[in-house]
């Protein structure tokens, strides 16, 4: 299977010593983002703070840190740009949204971003989960047809990559007379999740690697198989990764004890409101993170060291791994087994937490 690949987050919605109703993820819109509170440890993304991250990810031996997209945090592509000359070999997985700006101005940034960075972007489409934070955007499709458009959108930004003259008539989009001048030396992968029947048929065509968030490990193994089984019908082999947070420490006892100092704040009336909020997103990846524990403090170890306290309150990975560094490490070669290959880890505060994994674990499953 080869050495697995691990990655880690930039926070660019800003970090924090807790989780609560502020932190990233799930955000309906922009004014549900502006009214969120913020902690007194809150941790603004600073470019300051951002390239200690990304210095530390670099020195540390990821593979590359994601940057989110959204209403909740800066702007990814500006970010990562930013940062580049802060770092060395790190590479930068950069969410953007098909859609929110045409396809052959996204080949072009892409492939400016190739040379600056001597090939060292990631690209995670993301197709959007709240149609509110979406029409914040200007974007009004539904949920299967921004799947469709996404579909044409890296049809167009493909056919800009081979650097010749291209037309494109379709659905979404037409363009006459396309051509990128200067193609990228070498074309990004394409990272891309989602549970829907219309993200895998998606992923099937247009993924390099398909993310799934942290659930149990037979759910992911059955649905690797389920997009294996999908991307074979195309004639293609894709690669998997998995999407989680980390509490790692040199005993299992101090793990779970930070991990109950993380959400140690929030009281039940937070709780249920942020689970309302979050079941109102039309994301079937997010319905099966909330279905783990329905917002019951009871049953938040979901699988063994799957602890799902960060999904009380936070969209998106919900889940994290927690016990002693060699716990952690054997979840991560179950995940393995199952057919995972790259890991996209964080945890708070996402400084020293990749540290914490980087010294407890990384050394352990390569």
């Amino acid at each position: 299977m080869g050495d697995p690949v691990f990655h880690w987050f930039l926070p660019t919605g800003g970090d924090d010593r807790a989780v609560g109703p502020g932190s990233h993820g799930g955000i309906i819109g922009a004014q549900d983002a502006a009214a969120l509170p913020r902690s007194a440890t809150h941790r603004a993304p600073s470019l300051e703070y951002l390239g200690e991250i990304a210095r530390a990810a670099d020195r540390l031996g990821y593979a590359g840190v994601l940057t989110p997209t959204g209403v909740h945090c800066e702007d990814a592509w500006l970010t990562t740009a930013a940062l580049v000359a802060q770092t060395r070999r790190l590479r930068f997985l950069v969410a953007f949204r098909p859609g929110l700006v045409a396809p052959v101005l996204a080949a072009q940034m892409a492939a400016t971003f190739q040379r600056l960075s001597a090939g060292r972007l990631l690209l995670n489409v993301v197709i959007g989960s709240s149609p509110a934070e979406q029409r914040g955007y200007g974007d009004f499709l539904d949920h299967d047809a921004r799947y469709e458009r996404a579909g044409e959108f890296l049809d167009v930004v493909r056919s800009a990559w081979r650097g010749e003259p291209f037309d494109h008539a379709g659905q979404h989009y037409t363009v006459e007379g396309g051509l990128l001048r200067e193609p990228p030396p070498t074309v990004p992968t394409v990272y891309l999740g989602g549970s829907s029947p219309a993200a895998v048929r998606l992923a099937a065509r247009h993924a390099d690697v398909y993310l799934t968030w942290g659930e149990p490990v037979e759910q992911v193994a059955e649905k690797v198989e389920k997009v294996r089984a999908e991307a074979a019908a195309h004639d293609r082999e894709l690669r998997f990764g998995i999407r989680l947070h980390v509490i790692t420490r040199d005993t299992a006892e101090r793990a779970w004890d930070d991990a109950e100092r993380l959400i140690a704040g929030l009281d039940e009336a937070t709780v249920r409101q942020r689970q309302e909020s979050l079941r109102g997103l039309d994301s079937e990846g997010q319905r099966r993170m909330l279905a783990l524990h329905g917002g019951d403090r009871d049953r938040l170890l979901v699988a063994p060291n799957l602890w799902a306290g960060i999904g009380l309150v936070r969209g998106g990975a919900g889940t994290a791994l927690v016990g002693s560094h060699a716990e952690v490490a054997a979840r991560i070669e179950e995940y393995r087994a199952a057919g995972i290959s790259e890991f996209i880890l964080s945890g708070y505060p996402h400084l020293e937490e990749a540290y914490a994994f980087a010294e407890g674990v990384l050394g352990r499953s390569s």
